[in-house]
């Protein structure tokens, strides 16, 4: 997986922000709102954060800026991936009026989603603290944004799963039923994508021993109470790593944690998320 602060490829961030401000600004490209203001106004600007957060996004709002004028210089007061206070000035901006007042809500978009991915994943991640597991992302993800959000997973402290259907095998329950039992599914896998890794959902104690036969990479327990999490990391015995899945809150995850499974994988810290609150404000040079 990409290390822990690595963006997604340059060309995706610019792709998504030309995406963004399109919507915006429509197909002539047209702000008559900012046009309003004389041409050659420089104005100063200040983003705000103001409530607790982690932030992510830097990436995203720069791009955005640049997108519509290069000249714009950002100075940035934090890192990516930093916790910050309520009320922390983020960053300040120096540039033409209008262009800072057309890139203001693309760029707090992006920034304000992949904050709330980020801080959501930290308050997952200090809640399984010290219990040896490891927190996972899901395919869960807003459309388009699937490499954001797990670098903003990255941001938070957490790993993550598959990027999507190409890069791991993962049987769940329909596939198991369409291919007839877990021995055949696994060993079909196996023939057609050789040296990709391959996961198994199973839900009883019966099918985690069919999965633990058929060697697999990881084995996934989809919604076991936590009696049965434990007898499966008990059955296991360390032959094949264990993710818990399947309602997992934040009220919950850390019991899961310490039934002594290896990985958790929830969706919520991707689509159960609130957008951080932040503000932005131009002012007189």
């Amino acid at each position: 997986m990409p290390g822990l602060l690595t963006p997604p490829p340059a060309e995706s961030i610019r792709a998504q922000c030309a995406q963004a401000l399109a919507e915006d600004l429509g197909p002539h490209s047209r702000d008559p709102s900012a046009a309003l203001i004389p041409k050659n106004t420089i104005l100063q600007a200040e983003v705000i954060c103001r409530e607790e957060a982690v932030i992510c996004g830097r990436p995203w709002f720069d791009e955005v800026m640049h997108q519509l004028d290069k000249d714009i210089d950002i100075d940035w007061q934090i890192n990516e991936g930093q916790h910050v206070e309520a009320d922390t000035l983020l960053c300040c901006l120096h540039g033409s009026a209008r262009h800072l007042l057309s890139g203001e809500r693309t760029a707090l978009n992006f920034l304000q989603t992949l904050s709330a991915t980020a801080t959501q994943t930290q308050h997952y991640v200090q809640a399984i603290t010290g219990s040896g597991a490891q927190l996972l992302d899901t395919r869960k993800t807003l459309p388009g944004l699937r490499l954001a959000q797990k670098y903003a997973v990255r941001c938070g402290g957490g790993k993550n799963h598959r990027i999507g259907l190409f890069d791991m095998i993962m049987l769940k329950e329909n596939h198991i039923l369409a291919s007839g039992s877990i021995t055949q599914a696994v060993a079909r896998a196996k023939e057609q994508s050789p040296g990709l890794a391959i996961e198994v959902e199973v839900e009883t104690l019966t099918e985690l021993e069919q999965a633990l036969d058929a060697d697999i990479n990881r084995i996934l327990l989809d919604n076991m109470d936590l009696e049965s999490l434990r007898k499966a990391v008990k059955l296991t015995a360390g032959r094949t790593p264990l993710e818990a899945s399947g309602g997992v809150e934040l009220e919950t995850i850390r019991e899961i944690a310490l039934t002594g499974v290896d990985y958790i994988s929830t969706g919520a810290i991707s689509k159960h998320i609130k957008a951080v609150d932040l503000s932005m404000r131009l002012y007189q040079p």
